[in-house]
């Protein structure tokens, strides 16, 4: 399930709230004005009389709480890259919780980004907007705040005026369950009170992690024969495969799946897009079902992963990335916070598997670590029960994780706003 459906669903469970609690105090008091109608059958009249109300309450409920009149009003500091994502994500929200009144103009950031509402004024003037348009939330998304930004006028507006306060990276987190490593800088990471993480939750997760992992092992010991033995009658070939991954703190493991490819004769892309006709017949089973992932349960048990965390990256992927980073070094770092992923030890499912689908480029994959530095931040019991609740629902569904939209999957811009990731690795290539 995409986060666009989500939100909908959330906003319709609530509009659907608070039409039940004004329909059944109605349907209350038409029985104590009008008896007779218990006596001539309760259940027909309540159904009749709740569909006459629910419905009706329902779509006049969703419609006034998505009309202006009802959403807060929201400034936006600054114009940077982070203000358009920001702007975008707010429009597609379904629950409507913000309306948009302009944009603080930031003379250091990009003047090209077509943002769709008014600039106000430069950011030496921020108290008069304030004044002006009189938010009720202030957004903070500005590239750099030190010497640019007055805080006086916003202390005021929030102290004096009640008005709310954020910083444009957070707010992009609750908004898409994702990181804006674009945006993001060593002060949020630095101040940041989610990190680390109590050792309690660590050890009580290693541990869940390796009792189910080898009770998996046990009772599903008959599986994995049966499931050997159809790869060995289906094509040629061992029944595993083996690969180097990049694991907790950048060290190297053996990491064992259930081979679903033709061996190949020599180097070959990682990306599942270009590996599509070495797939086998059973091997398309055991991926739509992810029954290939299973013996990845031995390395939980040896202590190379958990249930839950970042995919493992194949320690050639890691190696590419290094080479793009070094192939572009007037660019600054091409994958930024990439070394994030290995604080935590790597799992057989994740926040970005469910989240997004598999990753057939760089840039993909960079979407993809967005959704893994999300989790490296907030994760929690919560969270990993969350994850694992949506990792049974695509196993039992048997389909892959659901893809966002194409505006979610851009390129990421590089920190100069010269160089993009797809250019980068046109280079490495060239190279």
């Amino acid at each position: 399930m995409t986060l666009t459906r989500l939100k909908l669903a959330s906003a319709l469970s609530f509009a659907c709230a608070v039409s039940l609690g004004i329909a059944l105090p109605v349907v209350g008091a038409l029985y104590v004005l009008f008896p007779e109608m218990l006596a001539r059958g309760p259940v027909l009249a309540s159904v009749l009389i709740g569909l006459g109300l629910v419905l009706p309450l329902h779509a006049a409920t969703y419609r006034i709480l998505r009309s202006r009149a009802f959403r807060e009003r929201v400034l936006i500091v600054g114009t940077s890259l982070l203000t358009r994502k920001l702007i975008e994500e707010i429009e597609a929200d379904p629950r409507g919780r913000y309306a948009i009144v302009g944009v603080a103009d930031d003379p250091g950031g990009p003047q090209d980004l077509p943002l769709g509402y008014p600039l106000l004024g430069p950011l030496e003037q921020i108290g008069k907007i304030v004044e002006q348009v009189r938010p009720d939330r202030i957004i903070v998304a500005l590239d750099e705040l030190r010497g640019r930004l007055r805080i006086e006028p916003l202390l005021e507006a929030r102290m004096l005026r009640g008005v709310a306060v954020d910083d444009g990276v957070e707010v992009y987190e609750r908004l898409t369950g994702k990181l804006a490593i674009e945006s993001l800088t060593s002060n949020h990471l630095v101040f940041s009170r989610d990190f680390p993480k109590p050792w309690t939750y660590l050890v009580l997760v290693r541990a869940m992690s390796f009792l189910a992992s080898l009770m998996g092992l046990i009772s599903l010991a008959l599986l994995f024969g049966f499931i050997a033995l159809a790869i060995k009658l289906d094509s040629r070939g061992p029944v595993f495969f083996v690969q180097e991954r990049v694991g907790l703190r950048g060290k190297r493991f053996t990491l064992v799946k259930f081979r679903t490819m033709r061996p190949a004769s020599g180097r070959t892309s990682e990306w599942v897009g270009d590996n599509g006709d070495r797939i086998t017949r059973v091997g398309k089973w055991l991926r739509k079902f992810h029954l290939d992932e299973l013996p990845q349960l031995v390395n939980i048990v040896r202590g190379d992963m958990n249930l839950v965390g970042p995919r493992p990256h194949p320690a050639s992927n890691f190696e590419l990335f290094a080479l793009v980073a070094r192939n572009t070094p007037e660019s600054g770092e091409a994958i930024p916070y990439y070394c994030l992923r290995s604080m935590v030890r790597p799992g057989i499912t994740g926040w970005a598997q469910v989240r997004y689908r598999y990753a057939n480029n760089l840039e993909e994959e960079i979407e993809k670590l967005r959704y893994d530095v999300y989790y490296v931040k907030h994760r929690s019991f919560r969270l990993d029960l969350r994850i694992l609740f949506e990792t049974f629902k695509i196993v039992l569904l048997a389909c892959r994780s659901a893809a966002p939209d194409a505006r979610r999957a851009e390129p990421l811009t590089g920190v100069t706003g010269k160089w993009t990731l797809r250019k980068k690795l046109d280079q490495t290539k060239a190279a």
